[in-house]
């Protein structure tokens, strides 16, 4: 039995491509391995500490060797937390509208949160070495116009996010064209859900 994490990150609920795609690889995932476990994290219904002074002072506090404070532990705690949840998966599952060229803030507010020494990388004098090794990723990446020749900061991100928290096997689906009108958005849908659904079936963990 295998656990997935599928991190939402759009907020337009049902109105969303990103979400559309992911539930539409979910239900084909679940067909085929219907004992499997998904963990839902919407960034935009999940509590999640701000990275400020004490989140700072709790991360140098390990790199310092030093005690934390009270305080310190407290959001550290709340950190590790939702680091866990990245651990416990086999799989990610990010959906993953375009906001101007990158990812949305709370998405990366997520990132900045969880991906911290000791819980999802390490290093030491070798180099950065990531700890989700035995982790695959998927990035449902929703756009509503071509990208038209203008560098993306969206899968290429979450690509490089991956590889810094060691996850080796990578997946993207790309949806784009969802503001061309209700045609092309059908369309873009259906040629992504149809990717997902293949992508459900090629996938081992």
């Amino acid at each position: 039995m295998s656990h997935i994490l599928h991190v939402v990150s759009s907020p337009r609920g049902q109105r969303s491509a990103s979400k559309e795609v992911a539930d539409h690889f979910l239900a084909a995932w679940q067909t085929q391995y219907p004992d499997d476990t998904v963990d839902t994290l919407d960034v935009w219904q999940t509590p999640m500490p701000a990275f400020d002074g004490e989140a700072l002072g709790a991360k140098y506090a390990a790199l310092e060797g030093r005690e934390r404070t009270p305080a310190e532990k407290q959001v550290w705690d709340d950190i590790a937390a939702l680091a866990e949840r990245f651990r416990q998966a086999q799989l990610i599952v990010f959906g993953v509208p375009m906001w101007n060229y990158g990812i949305p803030y709370q998405l990366k507010h997520l990132i900045d949160v969880v991906s911290q020494k000791d819980l999802l990388f390490s290093f030491d004098e070798r180099g950065l070495q990531g700890l989700l090794t035995s982790t695959k990723a998927i990035t449902i990446a929703a756009r509503g116009a071509e990208l038209g020749g203008m560098i993306e900061h969206q899968n290429g991100y979450m690509a490089t996010w991956c590889k810094m928290v060691g996850i080796r096997e990578h997946h993207d689906i790309v949806i784009e064209k969802t503001l061309y009108g209700p045609d092309a958005d059908k369309q873009a849908r259906q040629a992504a859900n149809d990717a997902a659904v293949a992508l459900a079936k090629q996938i081992v963990l």
